[in-house]
């Protein structure tokens, strides 16, 4: 059973049971916000004059955004009308979940993965089947595939997987994509494509012209900072967007978003943001090998956040997720926790990884867990804007 507040009215059982979607709460106090995997960088000039200089407001977005639609498909080698915009990708996935899972169906995801998941199917009456990661975090595509069955009418693989860090190997997606039945819609979720620099993992680009059930996913919330404006994209197949259309909700996009968007997409700002993520990754990998050196049993880490397992590997001690968070709240900073499975820990401004580190060593000595003495902090190659 959730936790949403009583109420005389009667509603769906199905629906009281999944706990809605939270978003990570901002500080109370003095510290640092790595709770949401938001980009710590300030917007891109241009994009912020681009925003200051639309006055239309008063007008709905224009429907198609034709411009921006060609600029997408033109990274896939496709027409803009393989290309479908709304709210953030998040919206998406909901579109594609209820437009092709009813009640009696089913959708597939890893878990843990993206919180969002489980409610998915909710509106339709769709049936979410979890099944579980691996040893090391990862998907388990043999897993998933050994589950799909009549009723599974969609697969969502979350590449990097939010919240565990690890991306999907393209080798195994060629294999799995091998054993999905071709009305089966698959949804390459890839939100924080931009931070993978695994060569070995599946990129959407190179891969999409080989299957027809295949959607890629993407969004401008994390790599390109704009969070606050909700716009993300799909690329596919038009008639698997025209049935998502169908249950999408009218004029979410708004016209500020589609302008930011476009601006984000221009070669200067494109040259500017690489360099961004460029640092942004390094220093995810910078506190991944720092959090390992004290011990911790750390995923691979192809995001821009960190994932910090219940069942850690140092010396026996197993700290509970929850209590790790609250730790790091105590000192201002906020974290994910994932009860039952582990802390996600954003990478946020380069002074928020001396914390993160001082936070967890603290923690696991005082859980009497014997760690190794700090090492030299790197220096950070760029200064957040």
């Amino acid at each position: 059973m959730s936790d949403q507040a009583s109420s005389t009215v009667r509603f769906r059982p199905d629906v009281l049971a999944v706990p809605p979607y939270r978003q990570g709460a901002a500080p109370t106090k003095p510290g640092f916000k790595l709770s949401s995997n938001e980009n710590p960088f300030a917007p891109l000039p241009e994009v912020l004059e681009a925003i200051a200089a639309h006055t239309g407001v008063n007008r709905y977005a224009a429907v198609a955004m034709p411009e921006l639609r060609e600029t997408i498909g033109a990274e896939f080698g496709v027409p803009g009308s393989h290309v479908h915009l709304a709210a953030g990708s998040v919206a998406i996935l909901y579109q594609l979940v209820q437009a092709a899972a009813g009640a009696g169906d089913a959708y597939l995801h890893a878990w843990p993965s993206f919180e969002a998941y489980p409610a998915l199917g909710l509106a339709s009456g769709a049936e979410g089947v979890r099944v579980p990661l691996t040893a090391t975090a990862e998907h388990d595509l043999d897993a998933m595939a050994d589950a799909i069955t009549e009723s599974a009418r969609v697969v969502l693989l979350c590449s990097p997987n939010n919240p565990t860090g690890p991306a999907i190997r393209r080798s195994d997606f060629d294999r799995f994509m091998a054993r999905v039945p071709a009305d089966t819609l698959v949804v390459l979720d890839e939100a924080y494509r931009e931070f993978v620099t695994d060569p070995e993992a599946v990129r959407g680009e190179d891969v999409l012209g080989d299957h027809p059930n295949l959607v890629v996913l993407r969004t401008f919330s994390k790599a390109y900072g704009l969070a606050g404006l909700r716009i993300g994209y799909g690329v596919g197949d038009p008639a698997i967007f025209a049935a998502a259309a169908s249950v999408a909700i009218p004029l979410s996009v708004t016209g500020i978003a589609e302008i930011a968007a476009r601006a984000s997409l221009t070669p200067a700002a494109r040259a500017v943001n690489a360099e961004r993520v460029a640092e942004l990754a390094a220093r995810r990998d910078a506190l991944a090998a720092a959090l390992r050196a004290l011990g911790l049993a750390i995923p691979e880490a192809q995001g821009n956040f960190v994932w910090v397992p219940e069942a850690l590997i140092s010396e026996g001690g197993v700290p509970d997720a929850l209590a790790l968070a609250a730790s790091f709240a105590d000192s201002g900073t906020l974290v994910r926790p994932f009860a039952g499975s582990g802390v996600r820990i954003s990478v946020g401004e380069p002074e928020s990884t001396a914390e993160v580190l001082r936070v967890i060593r603290e923690h696991l000595v005082a859980l009497g867990v014997p760690v190794a003495d700090p090492a030299p902090e790197p220096a950070s190659a760029t200064a957040v804007d």
